[in-house]
Parts: C-alpha cells; sequence; structure tokens
C-alpha cells in the first residue's frame, strides 16, 4: 500500500471562525500610543484610517471571530488548502524526521495575504468604502488586495518598495492587470516620500516608507480612501488563523502531532497564522510544540532589535507599538526577501516572544536559497524567499533529529510561490547572490533610531 502524501480537507471542513490569541494572552500587551501626543491609542483614532468593524477586531477580547459568508465563498477559491507530507526530501536528508508543509501558493494571487486581503476588502465595502491604499514589499500583498479589490469593486493604490518594484515587475503587472494603481516608493506623490528623495534621489525604499506613503494618502483624502495593512496589526493575524486551524486538522488526517511549527517573519502574519492556532493547544489543552520564527539576517527585529515603542513606518504617522524592533528610520539591505525587509514586528507576537512562548532564528540569504533549491528539486515547487526562510530552518531541524537518531514532526507554512522571483533564483544560480547581513555598527544604532517615550507613558 502507497503512503499518504497529500492531505485535502473537503470544503465542508473551511474554518467558520478565525482565532483571536488575545482571548488566551498569557502576558498583557502594552496599548498603542497616539503618534502625536504619546497617550493610550483609542478605537476612534483609527477611524480615518480603517472601518469601524476591523477596528473592534483589533482590540476584540473574543477567543473566535466568526467568518462573514462572502468571505467563506470567496475563500471556496482555493481553501482548504492542502497539507503535504515532504517525502522526497525527507528522503534526500536521509532524516527520520517527519516533514509536512502547508501550501498556501495555491492561492489565486499565489500567497497567504489572499486570507486577509478579501476579509479587509469586504468590512471596508460594507462600510461604504470606495478606495484603498496599501504599501507592499515583494508584491504578494499588493497581489492579494488588488484581486480582493477587484472582487469587492473598490479601487486601490499601491505603493511598493522601490528595490522590489524594480527587482520583480510581474507582480507589479498583476496588481495592475487587477486594476490596481502601483507606484515605487519612495514617490513624489506624497510629503513622507518628497522628504525621502529629497535626501537621496536613488534611495531604495523600505516597508517603512511605503507604509508613510499609504497612510498620508488615506489620511488627508478628508475621507474617501482608507488604509489596508498586510501585517502586523492583530486583526489582519486573526485572518490569517484560518491556515492553523486547517493544519490541525489536517495534522489528525496524518495521525501525528508536530512537534515544531515554523514561519517566516517579516511584520509576523505569516508565521503567527499557522503558529497561533498551535500556540492555544499550547496555552489551554497542554500541548508543547515549539514555535519557530525565521528571519533575515538583514532584518532580525526579533533576534537583534530592542523591545521597545517605535513607529510602524519611516515618518511617524503611525501609532507607536511596543515591539521588537531596529528603528522605524532603519532601510534594511535590499535581499530579495521583500517581504521580509520590516523594522519591526507585530505587537502580540513581540510580547509572546520576549516571554519565552516563541522561538526566533536569523538565517542568511545564501543560505535560504540553497535550502530553496534543494526543496525545488525534490518536491517540485518553487517557493517564494520569504517563504524559503522556513524551508531553511525545517531542513535544519530534520538534521538534527537525524545526528540525534530521533524521528521529530516538523511542520512549517509554505506560504507563496517563486513563480515571480526568478531573476532572485537566476542570480543564486550564477553565484551572484549576497549575503547582507546586517553590520554591528547598524545594531549599534538602534537607540538612536528609537523615538523618545517617557516612562511614564509606558507604564
Amino acid at each position: 500500500m502507497s503512503e499518504q502524501t497529500r492531505y485535502i480537507l473537503n470544503e465542508n471542513d473551511l474554518p467558520r471562525y478565525w482565532y483571536n490569541i488575545l482571548a488566551d494572552m498569557p502576558v498583557p500587551l502594552s496599548p498603542p500610543l497616539h503618534p502625536a501626543t504619546g497617550q493610550p491609542l483609542t478605537p476612534d483614532a483609527l477611524s480615518a484610517l480603517f472601518p469601524m468593524e476591523l477596528i473592534l477586531q483589533e482590540v476584540s477580547q473574543e477567543r473566535y471571530i466568526e467568518i462573514p459568508e462572502p468571505v467563506r465563498e470567496a475563500y471556496k477559491l482555493y481553501r482548504p488548502t492542502p497539507l503535504i507530507r515532504a517525502r522526497r526530501l525527507e528522503k534526500v536528508l536521509d532524516t527520520p524526521a517527519h516533514i509536512y508543509y502547508k501550501y498556501e501558493g495555491v492561492s489565486p494571487s499565489g500567497s497567504h495575504k489572499t486570507n486577509t486581503a478579501l476579509a479587509q476588502a469586504f468590512y471596508n465595502k460594507v462600510a461604504g468604502t470606495h478606495a484603498l491604499t496599501t504599501e507592499t514589499g515583494a508584491g504578494q500583498w499588493g497581489s492579494a488586495l488588488a484581486m480582493a479589490c477587484r472582487f469587492f469593486d473598490l479601487d486601490l493604490e499601491v505603493y511598493m518598495v522601490k528595490v522590489s518594484y524594480q527587482q520583480k515587475p510581474y507582480r507589479r503587472f498583476l496588481m495592475e492587470t487587477y486594476g490596481a494603481q502601483v507606484f515605487a516608493s519612495p514617490t513624489d506623490r506624497t510629503q513622507a516620500g518628497r522628504a525621502i528623495l529629497a535626501t537621496n534621489p536613488d534611495h531604495p525604499g523600505s516597508l517603512g516608507i511605503a507604509i508613510s506613503e499609504a497612510v498620508e494618502v488615506a489620511a488627508t483624502s478628508g475621507g474617501k480612501k482608507k488604509y489596508s495593512l498586510g501585517s502586523v496589526l492583530n486583526h489582519v493575524i486573526l485572518h490569517q488563523t484560518v491556515i492553523g486551524e486547517e493544519a490541525l486538522k489536517q495534522m489528525d488526517l496524518a495521525g501525528e502531532y508536530p512537534d515544531m511549527v515554523i514561519g517566516c517573519i517579516g511584520g509576523g502574519s505569516n508565521f503567527s497564522g499557522i503558529a497561533f492556532p498551535f500556540l492555544r493547544e499550547n496555552l489551554r489543552n497542554g500541548q508543547r510544540t515549539r514555535l519557530i520564527a525565521v528571519e533575515p539576517t538583514a532584518a532580525p527585529s526579533l533576534t537583534r532589535g530592542i523591545y521597545a515603542y517605535d513607529f510602524g513606518d519611516t515618518a511617524g504617522m503611525t501609532p507607536l507599538m511596543k515591539m521588537y524592533t531596529l528603528g522605524h528610520s532603519f532601510t534594511p539591505p535590499a535581499i530579495h526577501a521583500g517581504g521580509l525587509r520590516y523594522h519591526g514586528m507585530a505587537p502580540t507576537l513581540c510580547a509572546l516572544y520576549d516571554a519565552g512562548y516563541i522561538e526566533a532564528v536569523a538565517v542568511p540569504q545564501r543560505s535560504v536559497f540553497e535550502a530553496a533549491v534543494l526543496f525545488t528539486c525534490t518536491e517540485g515547487i518553487l517557493p517564494a524567499p520569504e517563504s524559503a526562510h522556513a524551508i531553511r530552518v525545517a531542513i535544519d531541524e530534520a538534521l538534527k533529529a537525524k545526528e540525534a537518531g530521533e524521528k521529530r514532526v516538523i511542520l512549517f507554512n509554505l506560504s507563496g510561490h517563486g513563480h515571480f522571483d526568478l531573476s532572485a533564483y537566476n542570480a543564486y544560480n550564477n553565484g551572484q547572490l549576497e549575503d547582507l547581513a546586517l553590520p554591528e555598527e547598524e545594531i549599534a544604532a538602534i537607540p538612536s533610531r528609537l523615538p523618545q517615550i517617557s516612562q511614564s507613558q509606558v507604564a
């Protein structure tokens, strides 16, 4: 009898609820602060950027939030996504570990970002919004939101980090095909962009700068446009938990339970989407799964950053959030994993990491692509550079299991395909890819890039 490789759920198994980690947080969260006053932020202060339903989700203490039927119907285009046992990779590694991956690249836009894009577009449409603004790094989020806006009849402006705009033109073409306008950030369309260009006309851009531009456009539109974010905030993360909820059911079909769950981190939605439902099982039902977040050595927010209040954007327009940060004015090196080139991290994830409930590791770019090519040649799927960070650590953990002579069950989130990232693979194949680790002087300069917050405000 052949061994099963794919674990497929029926449409009827599609989750009806998103999971909200705030209901089970084992440590308190520091409140977000108003960017101008430094005082704790009230929900209505976000109304210029987000519809009220998303603001309520941001602060909700409900454990489960029902997925609206129009969103579930749209999910059925690609969900439930498959869970796949990487048997061919296991064989090449000669490991006793069992490696599973949840493949989100089957979504129409090619990544997990579609899970929250559809939800955010729906809530904005119901609230009467006609147009959205957003930022994107590698273009996965921009592609997902462009598709969702077309589904729900919304206009969209995308501020794409300039280096990714140049490296990944086909992502831009996809967004434009869905009907979005795409601009290389920093642009001359906003005060934030013009200020950056005045200092450095050839600035490569960053997610922090692109966020500043998108937020400025929405905030100064007189209510005509709202802002949509692809990671970091709680309402975004909870929309991604459909990944982990499905994976729990699929691991049950496989008759196994993961010893570790692995995901890459830029802002936190990828990792949190698969890991938080398993964290719930750790906290409430006594499971002991290791939760491992993987970031690039070029933007090591968790592993080398400072846990402090900082802005989510470069211009200081967003609320101040307590998070691990490299400083909001920091511009990460131009690695090909554009979705991970962010200075900060989701506050929920940061609080859990600080308290020891989550592990983190940073890996260099060439090592990531080495793992990605091995995965491609064994499993046949070309992974996005962001997702390949999780593959790198999954392989490392499988080799540790081999060295120890122990069976370990490994689950990772393969959050997107790399079909629009072939220029990066071409650079790697031709020996032209750099490692671009963050210099020590940049680490030492983090305190100088942080806003000054009084201890009374932090308390």
